[in-house]
């Protein structure tokens, strides 16, 4: 292990009281669980009125709730892959979200740093970054196994044909009926050709009973296996990457899962009772997992981690406000677009109750894991992240910040944003910026671009030297 590994473990065992713990393993295990299209304020804890969030608010209040985090880019793919190698999107492999893009052999995950580390490595859900058979597949990016989709366009159906295991189809022929076969029809060469149909059953509560058998959540399944995993894995140290889709599109889930109940008979359109009811769902199962590792007798070594991909997906006025006081959702660069929930929560290292308004997002995430690990010597040299260590374990004083963040999409002309310090700044196709002042106008309502031309100056200097050209995805 690194010199600065071992000063870490010692921090830590400091930040509990007392000299290094001896009843403890060395190096955490990781548990990062990452949603698909939550809005920012879709928590309780972020201030939703509309959606029942008991588990994730108990570990806001229980842990480390950031205010300031976001997400590493307001679409699927480029996001996805910002979390897996510590980069902004001005450098990363995937900036378009195609579904089909690879990451390279070059790229090293996080999986890959931890695995290196010695730990064992699962995903489960949503991969986002190579189909099968590709260089960017999940087993061959530092998992040892992988269960759900790896196109994401796959991802847009709870009831898809198959799942992928471990680089293979995993045949699901209790929907067989949805896509007009037998279930002895369902071989590996008809999950291919059905590999991507957008096929879901009709209405937003689907029963489970059909005219030819049960039909098969994929949700209930990934999440089993994420359990699973943890139970397979509980007597050594372990990253357990979970990218649950919901509450991403297409709005439909099992009739007999017990949100439902909760939003049946809301004054609200079916999308928006869908959405809260995955919101929901998600929270029970966050509820179970965190049971689970008490259960084993794990918690207080395990580290869990809570965010979204991007922002919501839709913004619900009136019904739900995903968004709350953000501008813009979902491929959006104003702040309801990337903005993100991030919760933090380890008994007994991470303090309890404590809001940071600390600047981050999903690049930090590859040293912030490998420097809680002792992995921090497999990192590479050229990411983008910082480690969230001090901040996570009481030591803001010590914590590095960024100068700026940054995102990129080019859709026809290239869109950007900035954050730097109080400021934010998004730039348009055209390349025409705004400035807002997030301090005061969290809305981003006020442009104040006439009034400080400085700021762009210096931005786009910091672009120009901070950023990749790209052909590709």
């Amino acid at each position: 292990m690194s010199t600065r590994g071992l000063l870490v473990l010692l921090a830590m065992g400091m930040a509990c009281g007392g000299g290094p713990p001896s009843s403890q393993p060395e190096r955490p295990n990781i548990v990062f669980i990452m949603v698909d299209d939550m809005g920012w304020a879709d928590l309780g804890s972020y201030g939703s009125k509309a959606i029942h969030t008991p588990n994730l608010d108990r570990l806001a209040t229980e842990g480390m709730r950031f205010t300031d985090a976001y997400a590493g880019h307001t679409v699927c793919a480029p996001s996805r892959c910002a979390l897996m190698t510590g980069k902004h999107t001005g450098n990363t492999t995937v900036r378009d979200n195609a579904g089909t893009a690879p990451i390279r052999d070059a790229d090293v995950t996080i999986a890959e740093v931890l695995k290196r580390g010695g730990y064992a490595t699962g995903g489960f859900g949503k991969w986002g970054l190579g189909v099968m058979g590709s260089p960017g597949a999940a087993e061959k990016q530092g998992f040892d196994t992988f269960f759900g989709y790896y196109h994401q366009v796959h991802a847009h159906t709870y009831y898809p044909p198959f799942l992928v295991e471990d680089g293979k189809p995993f045949l699901l022929p209790g929907n067989a009926e949805i896509y007009g076969l037998e279930p002895e029809e369902f071989s590996e060469d008809t999950a291919s050709l059905n590999a991507y149909k957008q096929l879901s059953p009709k209405g937003p509560f689907v029963p489970r009973a059909t005219p030819k058998g049960e039909y098969e959540f994929s949700h209930e399944l990934v999440f089993e296996r994420t359990l699973d995993f943890i139970r397979e894995n509980r007597d050594r140290p372990f990253f357990c990457y979970a990218p649950w889709t919901p509450p991403h599109s297409f709005y439909h889930l099992p009739d007999d899962d017990p949100a439902v109940d909760l939003y049946r008979d809301k004054p609200w359109s079916d999308r928006a009772k869908v959405h809260a009811a995955f919101v929901s769902m998600a929270d029970r199962h966050v509820g179970e997992l965190v049971e689970l590792l008490g259960e084993l007798g794990i918690a207080d070594q395990t580290v869990v981690l809570f965010m979204s991909d991007n922002g919501a997906s839709n913004r619900f006025e009136g019904e739900l406000d995903s968004s709350g006081p953000l501008r813009g959702a979902k491929r959006s660069m104003h702040d309801g677009g990337i903005r993100s929930p991030l919760i933090a929560y380890w008994p007994g290292k991470i303090a309890v109750g404590v809001v940071t308004d600390h600047v981050t997002y999903t690049p930090d995430m590859m040293p912030t894991l490998a420097e809680l690990t002792g992995t921090e010597d497999f990192v590479p040299e050229d990411i983008d992240g910082i480690s969230l260590v001090p901040t996570l374990l009481g030591n803001a004083a010590a914590q590095q910040r960024h100068e700026y963040l940054y995102w990129e999409w080019d859709r026809g002309g290239l869109q950007r944003a900035v954050r730097h310090g109080r400021w934010k700044l998004v730039a348009d196709g055209q390349g025409t910026w705004q400035v807002f002042d997030l301090e005061t106008d969290l809305s981003e309502s006020n442009n104040l671009a006439s009034e400080h031309q400085d700021l762009i100056a210096n931005a786009e200097e910091w672009i120009a030297a901070n950023r990749t050209a790209h052909s590709g995805h």
